[in-house]
């Protein structure tokens, strides 16, 4: 279940399917006895079970046409730039224009907490298909230049971080509650499928057939994310748009925000694995296949799919672990794995030991976003949802910081000193998270949910 507008955790939220439907119990009291209270129902969940909710399945379904769509897009223009402009800063760049619309993401977090989010939803994705289209039509002219890339890898950015906002929010909007950690892991695997369809696809078609055709492909996913996010159920805040109050309601969920023991240390972990781990594996990749394996576009594919392949092993036991009590714990054991793992592969240059460290990696990745992801839902009440995700997307702002300050550095001094450089900092970080908020292993109690 989800928090409704008055911040009871436990009453549905609007369209979410009631506990009924999912368990039934029966509560049998003897004459004579001192009857007690009912306990929690245990529901049984099934690693497949949040796809029976028709919204699940049509939000999943534009969900992966839109991650892999953009999957695509990322290695597709990732490699063309570094073969056209030979910069790993340039690369790094890029990669940080794919997130340019992260300041926004708050204000989308107020208006998606006072609309549809279903109807902004589509409205974004649309917006990608053009842009894709505008970079699609340029190639078929034969007048495709850098600066193009930027320009419309600027404007995708705009739309791709209010994606994320309202695609997390409509999950907990649509899904109860006991199959939230079921519903987070499978939409995990939309962007772990995506690695593996985008890298793979994107590089065949641009290897063989040009960076025109392999934009066909590109837009022809947006456009049937769009089509397929028709299907996702609509709900509406009691709130109508025309009262909100921008400002007003950002003050209010900064508060709320401030006040909540679990929102801070959360926000605090997302902004440092965006800036110290992410860069690798989201931006920094084709530098790394190129300079330290001296792979090609296809042997980038290879170990964008194999990475893809673990962290989609991660997503669907994720899906089957439906009883965890403490994610915050899990969520700190997975963070620790990750770093370790980050630092045994700036180490090696060998295909043999690289691409079995990448497949955890993307495991541990997978373990680690979805329990953040769920901590974060759990504790977080309806009507304020769409801003605290809006502000968990600024955390992603670490994220472009790290490219484009990766990219300098791998210039500087190299890609092995860099990487490990931002993977021992990044663990030495959360190290002291741990120490100034010992709640993180120690467990969040029910008492402090929104």
């Amino acid at each position: 279940m989800v928090a409704d507008g008055s911040g009871n955790s436990n009453s549905p939220s609007p369209n979410s399917p009631k506990l009924s439907e999912v368990a039934m119990v029966t509560v049998a009291t003897t004459p004579g006895r001192v009857s007690r209270p009912p306990r929690e129902p245990t529901v049984r969940v099934t690693p497949l079970a949040a796809f029976k909710i028709r919204s699940f399945r049509f939000q999943w379904s534009s969900d992966s046409m839109m991650t892999w769509g953009s999957e695509m897009e990322t290695l597709i223009l990732g490699w063309y730039v570094l073969v056209a402009t030979d910069s790993p800063f340039l690369v790094g760049l890029l990669g940080a224009l794919r997130f340019s619309g992260t300041l926004t993401a708050p204000v989308i977090g107020v208006i998606a907490d006072r609309m549809s989010r279903r109807t902004l939803l589509i409205f974004l994705r649309a917006g990608s298909g053009v842009s894709a289209l505008a970079l699609l039509s340029l190639a078929a002219f034969d007048v495709l230049q850098p600066w193009h890339v930027f320009v419309i890898a600027g404007i995708s950015g705009l739309l791709r971080p209010a994606d994320n906002v309202l695609r997390q929010s409509l999950i907990a909007d649509t899904v109860p509650r006991e199959l939230l950690m079921n519903a987070s892991g499978l939409a995990r695997t939309t962007q772990d499928t995506a690695r593996i369809v985008g890298a793979l696809l994107g590089a065949a078609l641009l290897s063989q057939l040009g960076l025109g055709w392999a934009y066909v492909g590109v837009t022809a996913f947006y456009t049937f994310s769009v089509l397929f996010g028709l299907g996702i159920n609509a709900v509406r805040s009691k709130v109508p748009v025309k009262h909100v109050n921008p400002l007003a309601e950002m003050k209010q969920g900064m508060k709320y925000m401030i006040d909540s023991p679990v929102i801070q240390p959360i926000m605090f972990l997302a902004f440092l694995v965006n800036l110290t781990a992410f860069p690798l594996t989201n931006g920094l990749l084709p530098v790394v296949a190129r300079d330290v394996f001296g792979h090609d576009e296809n042997g980038l594919a290879l170990m964008v799919a194999v990475f893809a392949i673990g962290a989609l092993v991660g997503s669907l036991i994720m899906a089957a672990i439906v009883h965890s009590r403490r994610p915050e714990r899990f969520m700190m054991l997975t963070m620790v794995f990750w770093y370790v793992l980050l630092i045994l592969f700036t180490r090696t240059d060998s295909d043999a030991i690289g691409l079995p460290l990448l497949a955890l990696i993307g495991a541990s990745i997978s373990f680690c976003m979805i329990s953040m992801s769920v901590v974060l839902l759990t504790f977080t009440k309806f009507e304020m949802r769409g801003r605290v995700m809006g502000v968990r997307m600024l955390a992603v702002y670490g994220l472009p910081m790290g490219l484009v300050i990766g990219g300098w550095l791998i210039e500087q001094y190299g890609v092995s000193a860099t990487l490990t450089g931002y993977a021992v900092g990044g663990l030495v970080a959360v190290v002291i998270s741990v120490i100034k908020w010992p709640k993180l292993i120690t467990g969040f109690s029910s008492a402090e949910r929104g």
